[in-house]
């Protein structure tokens, strides 16, 4: 009786350990995204409803774009970037944007 006893109790370790071991190596691969970034933030919530517009395009509204929330990614190099609320501008500006470099541009 004692020899099965030891080959179960030895049987079971294996399975034990095996059943352990059983899981492949894994590896995460990511690829970061560099490309400049751009944002906004407003002491006046309310200002954050202004359109932006870049280099001529209308990208949205500014909330689409707030700070720590979310974020629009554009292409290294020069731009236009505007922004107005019920007709008056609340920026008007030329940005040069690098990679990896993010910017938050305040509305007032």
């Amino acid at each position: 009786m004692k020899p099965i006893l030891k080959y179960l109790t030895g049987l079971v370790l294996a399975l034990t350990f095996l059943a352990g071991c059983t899981q492949w190596p894994t590896e995460k691969q990511s690829i970061s995204d560099l490309r400049p970034g751009i944002s906004f933030k407003a002491q006046n919530t309310a200002l954050l409803d202004g359109r932006v517009v870049l280099d001529g395009l209308d990208m949205g509204q500014a909330k689409d774009y707030q700070e720590g929330v979310a974020m629009m990614r554009v292409l290294p190099g020069p731009h236009m970037l505007n922004v107005s609320f019920n007709g008056q501008k609340l920026l008007d500006e030329k940005i040069y944007t690098s990679d990896g470099v993010n910017q938050t541009f305040l509305l007032q």
